[in-house]
């Protein structure tokens, strides 16, 4: 999956596996529309994790536009963490 190649630059994990990403929409002309958040609403790179989000999308085949809508409703936890980022970040309650 193309957004398991971007990483949240201050956490050594990829947003997916973070949680990050909310809702993921492809209609019948290949647009794919993205809610995601931030693991802090003040994220001095949002804007570059933004991007990064664009273009990994971009380059799966047949992608035509891409639209990435940034919120913070609901605000982000750690529960929205896979089992695999729990575990990378020391996090998991084994």
């Amino acid at each position: 999956m193309a957004l398991r190649q971007v990483y949240d630059p201050e956490i050594p994990v990829n947003i997916y596996d973070l949680g990050l990403i909310y809702e993921i929409k492809v209609d019948e002309e290949h647009r794919v529309y993205i809610q995601m958040t931030l693991t802090a609403p003040n994220c001095p790179m949002a804007d570059y994790v933004v991007e990064q989000v664009k273009d990994a999308v971009k380059d799966v085949p047949g992608v035509l536009e891409v639209e990435v809508e940034l919120v913070f409703e609901p605000v982000w936890d750690k529960s929205r963490m896979s089992e695999e980022a729990l575990v990378e970040l020391g996090l998991d309650e084994d």
